[in-house]
């Protein structure tokens, strides 16, 4: 087991804290380990139909380029990873689920982050509003699960947590992860 000797720098940015710590390792050697404190985050596979799902579309910074994925987002402070859901569908999509199921729950960066990611199914889907955080997502897609297979299959969806819930929910084939 390794153990912190001292922190030597830590930064925050809004509710993420990162800090470089020095440590013993089991070899009695010392080293460093970054560890990120995250909030966890709640992902929602919005489901249209059997086929069908709703996606985003957003720009990533740290990428350099836009994504497809999951509406998700980070769990407020006194907010469960259900309510965060819910939130996030409707400030994403524009829509609410009437019954949201959890499928899984993983750590996306267990080597340096304590982050959990929630993915739920959402069912039973309603509009309430057109309007959408314009401040993230740059379009709201309808899209079947054959294109979805096939965008993964050319490298064109690269986000964790939409893979992991479609895979956990069912609705890719084997042709789909190649």
């Amino acid at each position: 087991m390794e153990k912190k000797i001292q922190t030597i720098a830590t930064f925050r940015c809004n509710r993420i804290l990162a800090h470089l710590d020095e440590v013993t390792l089991r070899d009695g050697n010392t080293g460093q380990r970054l560890k990120i404190d995250h909030p966890e985050a709640a992902a929602v596979i919005p489901m249209v139909s059997d086929d069908e799902i709703i996606m985003v579309r957003q720009f990533r910074y740290a990428l350099g380029g836009e994504t497809l994925e999951l509406p998700a987002g980070k769990v407020d402070p006194g907010e469960n990873p259900e309510q965060c859901a819910r939130r996030e569908l409707k400030e994403e999509t524009g829509y609410k689920a009437e019954t949201l199921k959890l499928i899984y729950t993983y750590a996306p960066a267990i080597g340096y982050s304590n982050e959990l990611i929630h993915i739920f199914s959402g069912h039973n889907l309603q509009k309430v509003n057109d309007k959408i955080d314009e401040r993230e997502i740059q379009t709201v897609e309808r899209m079947s699960i054959s294109r979805i297979e096939g965008l993964i299959k050319q490298g064109l969806i690269l986000d964790g947590k939409t893979l992991i819930g479609l895979f956990f929910l069912g609705l890719l084939t084997n042709r789909g992860a190649r």
